[in-house]
């Protein structure tokens, strides 16, 4: 299995690259995102890949990050999103953007992706959105990891903020909200967030 590749960049597409190392030239689908990190034509770069491997093909996909790559896994084990469907979507934002949305049930995000209807973004929160929600818990321990003398409430405001809400956003979540550490703030506030996008919808 091929896990990553870095070489000189020969080709570079709209929806793939051609990076060669030790005199093999691979062709590595991506996404917008990812293509935004490969630089220009003889350039050197790292990408982190993925191949798949079908009775009439052999394809890999390249990622800028081990998050998109991880993030590309997720949506590809849901029922009608295949490898090319999962890069339309990772190509409509980054990786945490798109793990938010996913948490807050924000099923028309994922609409605006090529090949996914309403029936698709709406399984896909379904079967994804607790193992997503693990992830975007886990993620602002490090992010928020100051001082021991620091507000456990400032610490979970910047933990939200790095997750892409905005300050005033981040604010209405925490108000009010029951919790001793910076991670039980956040996690409690992306609970309140996910319930108000769900009475939305309703």
């Amino acid at each position: 299995m091929i896990a990553s590749i870095r070489g000189e960049v020969l080709v570079r597409r709209p929806d793939h690259v051609v990076v060669e190392t030790g005199g093999v030239g691979y062709r590595l689908a991506v996404s917008a995102e990812t293509l935004k990190a490969v630089p220009a034509h003889g350039k050197q770069v790292t990408l982190h890949a993925h191949m798949v491997v079908r009775d009439d093909s052999i394809s890999l996909y390249g990622f800028a990050s081990e998050e998109e790559r991880d993030l590309f896994l997720h949506l590809n084990s849901v029922s009608g999103v295949g490898p090319k469907v999962a890069l339309a979507i990772l190509s409509t934002g980054t990786p945490r953007e798109l793990l938010r949305a996913i948490a807050t049930g924000d099923a028309k995000r994922f609409q605006a992706a090529p090949g996914v209807g309403k029936r698709t973004a709406e399984r896909l929160i379904v079967e994804l959105r607790e193992r997503v929600a693990s992830e975007l818990d886990a993620e602002p321990v490090a992010a928020v990891g100051g001082g021991a003398d620091e507000d456990p409430r400032l610490l979970a405001r910047e933990g939200l903020v790095g997750l892409g809400y905005s300050l005033l956003e981040a604010e209405k979540l925490l108000a009010d909200v029951e919790g001793e550490t910076p991670e039980e703030m956040i996690s409690s506030a992306l609970r309140r967030a996910a319930e108000a996008s769900g009475a939305k919808r309703s």
